[in-house]
């Protein structure tokens, strides 16, 4: 099947129902997407699938055939930030960084269907991402500057 990551085409000979998440860390060799949990109870997995956050390993390889996906490699470059990375580094996020990915794919697609989220919105988007370091209060602010900037841009 024919997969499109990060607006690469990759012909990829897998099992129909194998987890997205697998398909592009063992056979594409795209490691920023995380396992965490692998019942899409974590967040760790987030990827965006024509521009929706999911959790890759629910998804079945089949299904996301003929779809855009993106993963945190295909959001920004090093060179040119997403608003929500810039924010992330600003707030300094990150503690021990692994379920970040996952928590910045779906503040990204959360953005892009609400401009100016509240706090309420964003507990809410962003309650199925879990963080063990516990930097949520970092993660509300880093989502607000990011919708300051994207609304600015």
């Amino acid at each position: 099947m024919q997969l499109t990551v990060n607006g690469q085409v990759h012909e990829v000979d897998v099992e129909d129902d194998m987890p997205l998440l697998w398909v592009l860390r063992d056979e594409l060799g795209v490691t920023g997407v995380k396992y965490g949990c692998g019942v899409a109870q974590c967040g760790a997995c987030t990827v965006h699938l024509d521009g929706m956050a999911v959790r890759s390993c629910q998804i079945a390889a089949m299904s996301a055939e003929g779809a855009e996906i993106t993963t945190i490699e295909g959001l920004g470059t090093p060179g040119t930030l997403h608003a929500v990375q810039e924010a992330w580094i600003e707030h300094q996020v990150a503690q021990c960084g692994y379920c970040q990915s996952g928590q910045i794919m779906q503040a990204a697609s959360m953005l892009d269907f609400n401009a100016e989220p509240t706090d309420e919105d964003i507990d809410l988007v962003m309650s199925g991402n879990l963080c063990r370091c516990g930097t949520y209060p970092r993660i509300r602010a880093a989502i607000k500057t990011a919708a300051a900037k994207l609304r600015e841009a």
